[in-house]
C-alpha cells in the first residue's frame, strides 16, 4: 500500500482516460447505434419503412461484427484506426475502436426496444398524417424512451468492462494502470483498488441511469 502513494498520480491520470474513453465512446456508439437500431426496426418486415433487403443487409452485418470479441476486434480494425487517427494505441485509439464496437451492440438494443413499441400508437400517427419521419422522431423513439435508457445503461457496463480490457493492449486507463503498477509490480492491493474504483464507476452510472429510466417511464 505504501507503494501505491507514490503511484496516485498515475491512478489519477488512467481514471481521467477511462471516463474520457467511457463517455466519448457512450457518446458516438449512443448516437451511431441509435441511427443503426431505428434503420433496423423500421426497415424490419411489417416496418414503417419496410425494406426486406436493407433490413437483411443491416442485419447481417451486425450479426457479423457483435459476436467478435472486443480485444481482436481492436486488432482487426487497427490499420483503419491507424488510417484515421495514426495510432491505434492510447486513450484515443481504443475510443475509437470502443465507439465502433459498442455502436453494433446499441444497434440491437435499440432495434429490440422499439419494435415492442405498441403498432396501435404509430397507426394512429400514420392515420393522422405524420410522415414516416416524424413519426420515428415525435413517436417511435419517445414511446421506446424508457426503455432505450435502460438499455444504454447497460450499455455503459459493457463499455466501462470494455474500457478496462484494452490495456491490455496499450489502450491507457484503469486496465493499463492494474496491469502496469499492480500485477506486474505483483502488487495484489493496487489491483484490489483499481477492481473497487470500476464497480464505483459502474454503480455510480446504473444508479444515474435507473433514475432517469423511472423519470422516463413516469411521464
Amino acid at each position: 500500500m505504501d507503494g501505491f502513494l507514490g503511484d496516485i498520480p498515475a491512478y489519477l491520470t488512467a481514471i481521467g482516460q477511462t471516463l474520457y474513453i467511457v463517455v466519448i465512446s457512450m457518446v458516438v456508439a449512443g448516437v451511431l447505434g441509435l441511427v443503426l437500431g431505428v434503420a433496423l426496426a423500421v426497415t424490419r418486415r411489417g416496418g414503417l419503412l419496410s425494406s426486406p433487403t436493407v433490413y437483411t443487409v443491416l442485419n447481417v452485418v451486425v450479426n457479423i461484427v457483435r459476436p467478435v470479441p472486443f480485444v481482436i476486434f481492436v486488432l482487426a480494425i487497427a490499420p483503419l484506426t491507424i488510417a484515421v487517427l495514426g495510432t491505434y494505441l492510447g486513450p484515443t485509439g481504443a475510443t475509437f475502436a470502443l465507439s465502433l464496437s459498442a455502436a453494433f451492440a446499441v444497434s440491437r438494443i435499440v432495434e429490440q426496444n422499439l419494435v415492442a413499441v405498441e403498432p396501435g400508437v404509430l397507426e394512429a400517427a400514420r392515420a393522422a398524417g405524420a410522415s414516416s419521419l416524424r413519426i420515428i422522431v415525435t413517436v417511435l423513439i419517445p414511446e421506446g424512451l424508457g426503455p432505450l435508457i435502460l438499455g444504454y445503461t447497460f450499455l455503459f457496463v459493457g463499455i466501462v468492462d470494455m474500457s478496462a480490457q484494452v490495456g491490455l493492449i496499450g489502450g491507457g486507463g484503469l486496465g493499463d494502470f492494474a496491469i502496469t503498477y499492480g500485477s506486474q509490480r505483483y502488487d495484489w492491493p493496487v489491483v484490489y483498488i483499481t477492481v473497487a474504483t470500476i464497480i464505483v464507476i459502474v454503480q455510480v452510472g446504473q444508479f444515474a441511469g435507473n433514475r432517469l429510466a423511472r423519470v422516463a417511464l413516469r411521464r
